[in-house]
């Protein structure tokens, strides 16, 4: 009888814990890398072309785990695919004097104050996150076209180590480690989680809800300039657009940072981003396996994503876009 009892709690335990999420999360991996390897058994899905999907994931990845902090609280920022290039210039010119030092410090720290620009004026305009975040973009475009002169900035051949394996992952596990410690061991994660689910509690309860928010932005863009050493290691170069051209790059960590908050009933919200960002990579490299269009892969990876999110979220009480 005992056994029986402990069987039933070791299953219900599974069925609503970080395990069973996971589980799901491997299972659509899984179905789309069957999926399209039966369409495209030659160009799609081999151990090399996994390796590369997954090195690319990573990269988005970080953003995404960037985006959470502020996401989990309400808010948006479209101003991320922005600040990747802004910071992905100011490091490539600081490496050219500093090496690795430079491109490290370079990037993080200009993807960190420009958080702190971002966050400062959300809270002192009171306006929605969204107004303020597009109009910032526009201006850290024109910066980061006048900071480079029009030019490309292509990174040194000696200085593109982390856009390969070991030292991209272990800069990318770094990133994760951290945020799950933020999450988890401070009261950031605590009141960023308590701000998204009622603000007005949230203040009645003595949290300083602007200086926390402020927090969050700052945190988003710190992640954003690892992104940043990321993408351009990985890339080699980068070059700076104008015109709301940046926007494209908001939509891929944006779209694994969702997942982690449909996964976050499991508790396993980085972990979600993770192999979320891991299966986009998959669905993209599908599409272009089988020779899809830009446009149906667009239409199919947007669908997919909204069903999975749709099919493993509750909207949470309390939660608005601010």
């Amino acid at each position: 009888m005992n056994l029986n009892v402990r069987f039933e709690n070791l299953k219900r335990k599974i069925a609503v814990g970080p395990l069973y999420g996971v589980i799901i999360l491997l299972l659509i991996a899984i179905f789309f890398w069957v999926f399209f390897k039966t369409l495209a058994p030659e160009n799609f899905g081999s151990l090399s072309n996994l390796s590369n999907y997954f090195l690319s994931s990573i990269i988005y990845s970080v953003g995404g785990c960037g985006l959470y902090f502020i996401v989990v609280m309400g808010l948006f920022d479209f101003s991320i695919g922005a600040n990747i290039i802004l910071s992905s210039v100011v490091g490539v010119i600081v490496s050219t004097y500093f090496g690795y030092p430079g491109l490290l410090i370079g990037s993080i720290a200009c993807g960190t104050m420009i958080g702190l620009l971002n966050g400062f004026l959300y809270i002192k305009l009171k306006i929605p996150s969204i107004i303020v975040t597009v109009g910032l973009m526009l201006i850290f475009e024109s910066a980061a076209y006048f900071i480079a002169g029009g030019k490309k900035q292509t990174l040194a051949v000696g200085l593109r180590a982390f856009g390969k394996a070991p030292a991209s992952i272990i800069l990318a596990v770094s990133a994760f480690l951290l945020t799950i410690f933020i999450l988890r061991n401070t009261k950031i994660g605590t009141y960023c989680y308590a701000i998204g689910s009622n603000e007005y509690v949230a203040k009645n309860m003595g949290i300083n809800v602007d200086k926390y928010k402020l927090i969050g932005f700052i945190l988003t863009h710190f992640f954003v300039g690892i992104m940043a050493v990321l993408t351009v290691s990985y890339g080699w170069s980068m070059t700076a657009i104008t015109g709301m051209e940046s926007m494209g790059r908001n939509f891929t960590p944006l779209m694994g940072t969702f997942l982690g908050l449909a996964f976050r009933k499991y508790g396993i919200p980085i972990t979600a981003i993770m192999i979320g960002e891991f299966i986009i990579s998959i669905i993209f490299n599908g599409f272009i396996a089988i020779g899809a269009p830009t446009t149906i892969q667009n239409v199919v990876t947007g669908a997919a994503l909204l069903i999975i999110v749709t099919l493993t979220a509750r909207p949470e009480e309390g939660a608005v876009v601010k």
